[in-house]
């Protein structure tokens, strides 16, 4: 089962490259981030006609999740659990059935800037409802991941030029701090437990010709419970995508799991 996460930074802009990343792609179930529209304005129909089952969780003009499955989605849960007054549409989950039920959690983790100041605030509260709900993943002892943007830059070697982002939110010591508590819960981090090194980047800012200089981030991540991990058989960036015409600034990630 091949299942990919993509912040494609607004469905209208990425009406046509979206479709045919698909195409050439062929995953199996894709998690979406930024999708930028209402339930009733996503183009539903795009997906249906290759296949896919749709389920949104969106907000007008920002922010917004969805999973586009090939396969059968059950249970569908939309909003992370924590806090009922929370408005913004950043988390969906659902369970897919391939060989073997995965349950997947699809999620658009606040930016957090500035600092200080309540968005990073509210960034931090939400990475401590994130792992209340990580933890109780793990404790279903099945085979489940979160993944999505979760706008956290975790080593020095995730950015071309880490020295650039060390006050930023992305980069702040409690922010990986808080990442790191929910992966030492038990979480494989798929695409460290494949690929080593530098240079690899999942998002590039449109400004200063950061694609054109390699000048990137990895900041969109798979988490995997251990009963996921060991299922995994490959973890890629499809960074090429990112040269296409008229990209997002990120470009999809994808796990291969053998299911």
């Amino acid at each position: 089962m091949k299942i990919a996460t993509f912040n494609i930074n607004g469905i209208k802009a990425r009406a046509e490259a979206l479709p045919r990343w698909l195409d050439d792609a062929q995953p199996d179930v894709v998690l979406l981030q930024e999708i930028k529209s209402i339930d009733e304005n996503f183009p539903r129909e795009l997906f249906e006609e290759r296949g896919y089952n749709v389920e949104t969780h969106g907000q007008k003009s920002f922010n917004g999740v969805a999973i586009l499955s090939k396969l059968p989605l059950e249970d569908v849960i939309r909003g992370l659990p924590g806090d009922d007054e929370d408005e913004q549409a950043r988390w969906i989950e659902a369970t897919v059935i391939g060989k073997k039920a995965l349950r997947i959690c699809g999620l658009y983790l606040p930016n957090g800037n500035p600092v200080p100041g309540p968005k990073y605030e509210y960034k931090l509260a939400w990475m401590e409802r994130l792992y209340d709900r990580a933890r109780d993943l793990l404790l279903t002892e099945e085979p489940a991941l979160m993944a999505g943007d979760y706008n956290i830059i975790p080593q020095a070697e995730d950015a071309k030029r880490p020295d650039a982002w060390r006050e930023d939110a992305l980069f702040r010591p409690e922010s990986r701090a808080a990442f790191r508590k929910i992966l030492n819960l038990g979480f494989t981090e798929a695409f460290r437990a494949v690929t080593q090194g530098p240079e690899h980047y999942s998002f590039w800012d449109y400004q200063a010709g950061a694609w054109n200089r390699n000048d990137g981030i990895r900041i969109d991540h798979f988490l995997l419970t251990p009963q996921a991990a060991d299922l995994m058989r490959d973890c890629k960036i499809d960074a090429e995508v990112r040269g296409h015409e008229k990209p997002s600034d990120h470009v999809p990630v994808w796990v291969d799991l053998d299911l």
